[in-house]
């Protein structure tokens, strides 16, 4: 496996499946790609319902959506993946592939988001959705320069993979699924 520093795509890495086996992901090559840290705990958990609608709709024409539990905002993704994968299946129907929990931020960062985030920094929160400013406002707080970062700033955030695996673009949890779908049309035809 490649190391963070000289990683050209995201198919120079390899990460764990939930039940803890080897998935290079080449294995996607040829695919759009949404990678995601995810939460079951989140004032956000509820857009599992919207990525799964988008699976639905584009995974027959190569759309894959990658589920990386995090439990590094709020504590919001207790349990183990097992537990997680069931409330998920249980209350989102969710058929997208779930991966091992994993940090996205700090020393014990998984090697693809320390990637993920060195591509595409910080995109903004949407102040016209309803927790855009309360995020924005709780982030100032805490490090008025936040959003000079390139960390992840909380659950649910996304990044889209062309087909060769370059890194096309990051959303923050505040992003309409709506663009988020338009830009996956625009990839996967």
């Amino acid at each position: 496996m490649a190391t963070t520093i000289n990683a050209q795509t995201v198919f120079d890495f390899t990460v764990k499946d939930r039940k803890g086996n080897d998935v290079p992901l080449k294995n996607y090559a040829g695919k759009v790609m949404l990678i995601v840290n995810t939460a079951t705990k989140c004032g956000f958990t509820p857009q599992y319902t919207e990525l799964e609608n988008l699976y639905e709709t584009y995974s027959g024409q190569g759309l894959e959506i990658l589920d990386f539990p995090c439990n590094q905002f709020g504590q919001q993704a207790p349990g183990t993946e097992e537990e997680i994968h069931t409330f998920c299946q249980l209350n989102y129907d969710t058929k997208f592939p779930q991966f091992k929990k994993l940090e996205v931020n700090g020393e014990g960062a998984a090697p693809l988001f320390v990637f993920l985030k060195s591509k595409k920094g910080f995109a903004g929160f949407d102040p016209n959705h309803p927790l855009g400013k309360l995020l924005d406002e709780m982030m100032t707080k805490a490090d008025p320069n936040y959003k000079s970062n390139p960390d992840i700033k909380w659950n649910f955030t996304k990044f889209l993979v062309d087909k060769e695996g370059n890194v096309v673009k990051r959303y923050e949890p505040t992003t309409d699924i709506k663009v988020i779908e338009e830009d996956v049309k625009k990839l996967i035809h």
